[in-house]
């Protein structure tokens, strides 16, 4: 018997529905709220099309109404799984972590091979610090789905994070093999520590932002400003707070000449009013609480403003709003301090750096015109404090009179390869000892059997907690030697360490992310720390364990150059990273295209 012709009316709503669920996955979500919207008075029985319109408002960042919709989604169908992954991911942003969670397990006891509701309870849980857990469900959604997005990449970085070698070793591979496929198996991040070629990491970073961030162009170009105006920056960042980079970067903004430019603050995390966000927050013209606002509402705010250059300080990290930069905030978009590598999209012109971070042979690794400041892309804050308390060896669990290795780096950068030069090293010198950062108890349980592995006794292993960073600089001088990490160099931790007097010891890497403790010994004037080979590097770290009047002279060095080196002189780089602005600017109202410019002395 032949079906029944469609009414006008089910065919407008077909329409409607599937005009709606296109704008939804093209990340258009304002056309997607109006079009489900709009379905919705036709239809507002279907769980399905709340779910769909919550997920348009979350896109918007409109999260109680989102949360409203999927509520009912659950009132229509109470076993709806999908309305319980909603509100768990929409609690998610809103950082109710402990309710995120409870949403996401009754959306998996409803359906247990749901891929997306364990991947967004490993997103919850690593909020929630637990490293062991955020594994687990990012290894269950592949099992659910093994072509999943991005959960290989961040699967595997947990287990880098837990230093659990032998499982990274096949993710690695795994993921690899996924690139090869031209897969989205991971973001950028994990790749700046998985592997040390910039090839690799600008051909993941470009098929990323591709398919995660692709260049919106609803609201057009961005327009500059009349010639002679101040120069208005804008600075975007989800980490206004205690916060390696607001400790790198607060002085900058207190530097800024405010006769020739006026600065924004765009903030997407927390408000913590915490000491860090109650100083930086004066340094602004205006300081706006942008986290509820959508990326759309952000442009749109930032070319209100007349926004010059948008600076994004975040990159692929923690709360990113690279959607912001897609839609084009300002005439002029600029990477810098906050991630170490390309943001792989057309819509950032320039990327901050230095000669040794990316030479000139490596510019084709970089979507991004290089500006390239004169001694290194690192700001330091030269009002950095150290805690008045006096630490001993032995409350740290130090031996009073051994030779103190260091390395306070996050336990991800910890690669099988480093961890075995450090054996090494310590097996040539007698009664040293490592002292590193704990992350996580599981990663310091594996690297002390890795040291017992490799014929060391994992009692010369010794762990340091998380305390305040007045009191962690205050530490660093129990240590006698920083040992640095590759592929992923110390950053913020290197900057720590020459602060407080100890000295670094670096190898380059070939990508950004293994170059920084370069960069920032030459700022400070000990080029002499940069290896270029791991034998090179081990047989220096033995020499200054060995050789106490050698470590002196380079500590002597270091602390007589502290404050007189480029590296910690906060106003020469505010002068710089001014000139910087200037010249970028200066070519765009010349009608001129985005081009390397090196930033002179």
């Amino acid at each position: 018997m032949p079906s029944e012709p469609l009414s006008d009316q089910s065919r407008q709503s077909d329409t409607l529905r599937a005009r709606g669920a296109a704008a939804l996955r093209n990340n258009d979500y304002a056309q997607a709220a109006v079009l489900l919207g709009q379905e919705l008075e036709a239809d507002p029985g279907s769980a399905e099309l709340y779910c769909a319109y919550g997920a348009a408002l979350s896109g918007l960042r409109q999260f109680d109404r989102a949360i409203a919709s999927y509520d009912k989604a659950i009132a229509l169908q109470s076993a709806c799984a999908e309305g319980y992954a909603g509100r768990g991911a929409a609690l998610l942003e809103l950082k109710r972590l402990e309710a995120a969670a409870s949403n996401l397990q009754l959306a998996l006891l409803l359906k247990p091979d749901f891929a997306a509701a364990h991947f967004l309870m490993g997103e919850t849980l690593r909020g929630l610090n637990d490293s062991d857990g955020v594994r687990s469900s990012y290894r269950s959604a592949l099992a659910a789905d093994p072509h999943f997005d991005l959960a290989a990449g961040l699967a595997l970085f947990m287990e880098m994070q837990l230093c659990d070698w032998p499982a990274a070793e096949a993710g690695r591979r795994a993921v690899l093999a996924a690139i090869d496929r031209n897969e989205n198996a991971t973001p950028p991040f994990p790749v700046l520590a998985m592997i040390d070629s910039p090839a690799v990491q600008k051909a993941v970073t470009e098929r990323y932002a591709r398919a995660t961030y692709p260049r919106r162009g609803s609201l057009g170009e961005a327009a500059p400003r009349k010639q002679g105006a101040k120069i208005h920056i804008g600075y975007y960042s989800a980490d206004f707070e205690n916060h390696p980079v607001m400790q790198l970067i607060a002085g900058i903004f207190e530097a800024h000449d405010r006769a020739s430019f006026e600065l924004t603050a765009f903030s997407f995390g927390r408000d913590t009013q915490d000491e860090m966000r109650l100083r930086v927050s004066p340094a602004f013209d205006r300081f706006l609480d942008a986290r509820m606002m959508s990326d759309d509402d952000v442009v749109g705010a930032s070319r209100d403003l007349g926004i010059d250059i948008a600076v994004d300080l975040t990159g692929y990290t923690r709360d990113r709003r690279t959607g912001v930069f897609a839609g084009r905030a300002a005439p002029i978009q600029v990477g810098f301090l906050g991630y170490p590598g390309t943001m792989g999209a057309d819509y950032f012109d320039y990327i901050v750096a230095d000669k040794t971070l990316i030479p000139a042979d490596s510019r084709r690794h970089y979507t991004e015109k290089v500006v390239y400041l004169p001694h290194t892309y690192q700001c330091n804050d030269r009002k950095r404090t150290a805690s008045a308390r006096v630490f001993s060896r032995a409350e740290a669990g130090l031996p009073h009179d051994a030779f103190v290795f260091c390395c306070f780096n996050n336990n991800f950068k910890i690669s099988p390869a480093i961890f075995e030069a450090w054996i090494r090293i310590l097996k040539r010198v007698e009664g040293s000892v490592l002292w590193l950062m704990e992350d996580n108890p599981t990663a310091a349980a594996n690297l002390r059997k890795a040291a017992q592995e490799g014929g060391l006794d994992p009692a010369r292993v010794v762990f340091a907690g998380r305390m305040p960073a007045a009191e962690h600089l205050a530490r660093h001088t129990l240590a006698d030697l920083f040992l640095d990490t590759l592929p992923y160099n110390a950053h913020t931790t290197a900057s720590d360490a020459l602060w407080m007097g100890l000295p670094v010891l670096t190898c380059l890497g070939e990508s950004f992310a293994g170059r920084v403790a370069g960069s920032l010994l030459r700022a400070v004037g000990l080029p002499e720390l940069v290896t270029n080979t791991r034998e090179d590097y081990e047989s220096l770290a033995v020499k200054f364990a060995t050789d106490r009047l050698a470590l002196a002279a380079i500590k002597d060095k270091l602390l007589r150059s502290r404050l007189s080196a480029p590296l910690f002189d906060t106003q020469m780089f505010a002068v710089h990273i001014e000139a910087a602005y200037s010249a970028i600017l200066d070519r765009h109202r010349a009608g001129l295209p985005p081009d390397h410019i090196e930033v002179m002395e």
